[in-house]
């Protein structure tokens, strides 16, 4: 069984959606991502959603943009970033684990070296989100030959097409999308049609659906689960907190600086974790 169906038998079992947190592997430095990655893990996370460090993420807003720029100044390339996620696997050998990349790496290394590299490193989805699902056949070719789940986005406007064929080729999850633009908490999720792109979604049998984009606060979180979604994913909230704190610090951070950053992050999280219980 995989990870992310074992993960949601769990938590259908006990009656509770997903809360998973989007962080920057590296950010801010790559130790310091390390500590911030187990936090999230010990306050309620039940999957991870990765980013590798990139120069031009176009589905991001400014919040996130600035992850990639504060991982990359503090030297974590692409394989740099990859061997943290091996030591993420190492540690948390059941958590599900899963990347967002965008298209230029795995087109510049090749999509079978790229998903062969995932899989080696405890990789369990991979999103690219500047791939549509119309354009999605050779990266889930590769990632079916790897064992690499491939997740495609499900946008808020797209027509029954759409989703029937997103529903047709993503494994593991699929990424709603709340509403249209970037990452970012500056606009709010938006949930008023998402009924119906589930149902869309789950008539053609489509896995897991988890909401993103403006998810930051609890209402945010029950709002997805009671427009019929199996969880959320929460990212720019997170890295703000991360980046509030790297604001602060001159150089490395000291062992109470990086405590500070994970006491507040294990606040966030706890809050909104709770958000996925029906006793919220």
């Amino acid at each position: 069984m995989s990870r992310y169906r074992h993960c949601f038998d769990q938590l259908h079992a006990a009656n509770e959606g997903a809360l998973v947190p989007f962080t920057m592997v590296g950010d801010p430095t790559a130790t310091t991502s390390l500590a911030v990655i187990d936090t999230l893990i010990a306050s309620g996370a039940d999957a991870l959603e990765l980013g590798i460090p990139f120069s031009d993420p176009g589905a991001d807003g400014p919040v996130i943009q600035s992850a990639h720029l504060r991982a990359t100044t503090a030297g974590v390339g692409v394989f740099d970033a990859f061997d943290l996620v091996g030591e993420i696997r190492a540690k948390h050998p059941d958590i599900p684990i899963g990347l967002l990349v965008y298209a230029n790496l795995p087109y510049s290394m090749g999509l079978d070296a790229f998903y062969a590299l995932c899989k080696a490193k405890g990789v369990d989805s991979v999103l690219v989100p500047d791939v549509p699902v119309r354009e999605s056949a050779p990266f889930s070719a590769a990632a079916n030959a790897a064992g690499v789940d491939p997740v495609y986005i499900a946008p808020p406007s797209a027509d029954e097409a759409t989703l029937t064929a997103v529903a047709q080729s993503a494994q593991g999850y699929v990424y709603a999308v709340s509403r249209v633009g970037v990452t970012g908490t500056s606009k709010e999720a938006e949930t008023d049609g998402l009924p119906t792109v589930i149902a869309t979604l789950q008539a053609a049998a489509a896995p897991p659906v988890l909401l993103g984009f403006g998810i930051s606060r609890p209402a945010h979180v029950r709002a997805a689960i009671g427009a019929g979604a199996n969880g959320a994913i929460t990212g720019s909230a997170i890295v703000q907190i991360i980046a509030t704190h790297a604001e602060r610090w001159e150089g490395d951070p000291s062992s109470d600086e990086v405590a500070a950053l994970q006491t507040d992050l294990a606040a966030f999280m706890a809050e909104m974790k709770a958000a996925t219980r029906p006793s919220s």
